[in-house]
């Protein structure tokens, strides 16, 4: 039972309470336990996170108000450079792999689709994503692996997206993941016909453009339209934002003014993501319901709310 495992408060879930208790007083009405019931994909959740249980998660997914969960697989665990000799095996959070995304979907078909994933670098990695997509993964990731962001092995990722017809989802952080945020235009402009996903920590605290010092992954304060992931949405036609995990709740609660004109700007290139690891599934504890309710209370307008929540991420999916 939910209430038998002991919750801890991890860095990640850490940042995601912060950001909640700033915006809680105003967003309380908003929360998404006390939502409509309007459609809302959630593009980010993973099995065994942190230990939660498969039963866990989707008692969390219906309390939080999503209707339709994309599970997003860890890859293979091995110890080599880029898993930093395992310690990101299974994103670094307990994540379980390609196998167990499938069985939980394949129980809930209506509630869940699955990505497929594997270390990059690896020379099965085409051969086992490939096994996934005809099985009907709907896309690639999360790729979380310690590679250059515009390396051979994300270019491989690339073709296996494009040969098939579906988007990639990638977490950038400084010094770990994905590196050099500012090269992946080169990607972009290599694959123009591949949607690719951004999300995490260097991810959103790109969104400033004064956002000098890389190492700081939760920056505050005022936000200066313009910033690398600002420019990329804006200026390449197949970037999209996943808006999850506590990086994604810091960055649309950090600057209240820039918040409503950004989520305007990159209407129909955001897409809702929750990424979080709770078995609550609303309340200060559960950054998804958290960030459905900053989604609503900032959006200008209906239509922005329904885009960010639900439409782009069905036409990213193709559903």
């Amino acid at each position: 039972m939910p209430g038998h495992r002991p919750w801890t408060l991890s860095r990640r879930r850490f940042f995601g309470v912060s950001a909640a208790a700033l915006v809680a007083p105003r967003v309380a009405a908003a929360d998404a336990s006390a939502a409509p019931a309007e459609p809302i994909i959630d593009i980010h959740q993973h099995t065994h996170y942190h230990g939660r249980t498969d039963d866990e998660l989707v008692a969390h997914q219906k309390t939080m108000g999503a209707t339709l969960t994309v599970l997003l697989p860890a890859g293979s665990p091995v110890n080599r450079p880029s898993t930093h000799e395992g310690k990101s095996n299974g994103l670094q959070a307990e994540c379980y792999g390609n196998e167990s995304v499938v069985n939980l979907a394949k129980a809930h078909p209506k509630e869940f689709l699955f990505f497929t994933n594997e270390v990059p670098d690896l020379p099965e990695a085409r051969t086992e994503m490939e096994k996934y997509l005809r099985l009907g993964a709907r896309g690639i990731g999360e790729q979380k692996f310690g590679v250059d962001c515009d390396s051979v092995y994300i270019e491989r990722v690339a073709e296996l997206a494009q040969d098939h017809g579906v988007p990639v989802l990638l977490h950038f952080q400084h010094e770990m993941y994905n590196l050099h945020l500012e090269r992946f235009h080169k990607i972009l402009e290599k694959f123009p016909k591949v949607n690719f996903i951004g999300h995490a920590q260097t991810w959103w605290a790109n969104i400033d453009k004064n956002h000098a010092d890389q190492t700081v992954l939760y920056p505050k304060g005022k936000v200066t339209p313009g910033g690398i992931t600002d420019r990329l949405l804006s200026d390449y036609p197949n970037m999209f934002g996943d808006c999850s995990a506590g990086s994604g709740l810091n960055g649309l609660t950090r600057d209240e003014d820039f918040t409503p004109g950004f989520l305007d700007r990159h209407r129909n290139k955001l897409v809702f993501g929750s990424d979080c690891e709770d078995a609550m599934g609303s309340g200060p504890k559960c950054q998804g319901a958290q960030i459905i309710a900053a989604i609503r209370r900032f959006a200008a307008g209906k239509g922005i709310e329904r885009k960010i929540l639900y439409e782009n991420a069905k036409k990213l999916l193709k559903l």
